[in-house]
């Protein structure tokens, strides 16, 4: 596990207190996006076909300070978009680390050799970088050539002057198990912290929709990865049961709440991956006026074929605390990668807790 000690024991130290006011619904990561607007327009992507006047829409440092104080979550990811567009995020990630703010700056890359020198590395900071496999892979999935080499150079910037790195990897339709495996391998080789990697999400605003994977054949790949991966030194930043649950090998249900979405519309309902199901003015609001039974994989065809660390990286852990002996066994033992996957059924409630540290804070995009 990529995360140092010190993010462990406050992210720990924040769910004691919530759990001791008895606190039913709190965030752990908030979903900060300042803004829409990318220097790439990838095939999966559901950010970027906004008319011209919202892609030209900032969230204004005050907001974006407002937002996190008044979510009060520990843990702060700025997706997009591209977030180094942004003229005022140095000050904006300043403002972050200043409240003591485990920040994920998710990134293409492309502008980081520019714009690094505006950072300050910290145990607060972590560059998420997207890759979505080697390079044919990646330049294809973000629909440009080079951007591959690009990245991997700022990555190496990155390291040596000091800064947490991650890799944020979405995989999608035509990948194979060695392909993701010799990425795996390649990234880990680089030196990066930890790796996050999940299937896309089929957003309804994607330019393409036969991009995406589904079904059994999600679990499918990631059992082939997880078996080739044994005995690796993969750094995956993500808890034993939800690499379990990509496999076929868990059932859950998503916690929407855990990681709310800001943007330029407002408190985004119910998760960053929907759009067009309504914004709320403030947090509490989106707590109390989001129809959460009305959403997860069984309840909403929206949600069918979502597997996104966002939703359900909570929820493994959640079941971990509940079932330590599981969560240990899984850890020791690795994801089983063969045998009878479980079906999936209704979710037995729809307003369990939050109750668990994510390993993973980033978005899938």
């Amino acid at each position: 596990m990529g995360v140092p000690l010190r993010q462990q024991l406050a992210v720990g130290s924040y769910l004691i207190k919530q759990k001791l006011k008895g606190v039913k619904k709190y965030p752990l990561v908030l979903m900060l996006e300042p803004l829409f607007k990318c220097n790439l327009e990838c095939a999966g992507c559901g950010k970027i076909d906004y008319p011209d006047d919202i892609l030209d829409k900032r969230l204004s440092f005050e907001e974006c300070m407002q937002a996190v104080d008044e979510c009060g979550a520990p843990m702060v990811s700025i997706p997009g978009g591209e977030p180094l567009i942004h003229k005022d995020m140095p000050r904006i990630v300043e403002g972050l680390i200043a409240r003591k703010k485990f920040v994920y700056l998710c990134t293409n890359a492309l502008l980081l050799k520019k714009r690094i020198d505006d950072y300050k590395p910290s145990p607060y900071l972590t560059f998420s970088i997207h890759l979505d496999g080697m390079k044919e892979r990646h330049d294809a999935s973000v629909c440009q050539e080079g951007v591959f080499d690009r990245a991997v150079e700022a990555i190496k910037l990155a390291l040596d002057k000091g800064f947490r790195v991650n890799i944020n990897c979405t995989l999608f339709q035509g990948e194979t198990a060695p392909e993701v495996a010799e990425f795996l391998d390649y990234v880990t080789e680089l030196g990066v912290e930890g790796i996050t990697i999940a299937p896309g999400f089929s957003y309804e605003r994607a330019p393409k929709q036969d991009v995406f994977i589904k079904g059994n054949d999600v679990k499918e790949l990631f059992r082939g990865i997880f078996k080739l991966g044994k005995g690796r030194n993969w750094k995956l930043n993500h808890s034993s049961l939800y690499l379990d649950f990509l496999a076929g090998n868990q059932d859950y249900n998503c916690t929407p709440w855990g990681n709310p979405t800001r943007n330029v519309f407002g408190w985004q309902k119910p998760c960053y991956l929907l759009a067009d199901e309504g914004y709320a003015a403030t947090f509490q609001e989106l707590l109390d006026t989001t129809p959460w039974d009305n959403y997860g994989s069984v309840n909403n065809p929206k949600c069918a074929s979502c597997m996104a660390h966002c939703g359900y990286e909570a929820t493994a852990v959640e079941d971990m605390l509940k079932h330590p002996i599981k969560g240990l066994l899984t850890s020791l033992l690795g994801v089983k990668t063969d045998g009878k996957m479980v079906e999936t059924a209704a979710p037995t409630s729809s307003t369990s807790t939050l109750a668990g540290i994510p390993v993973n804070v980033e978005h899938t995009k």
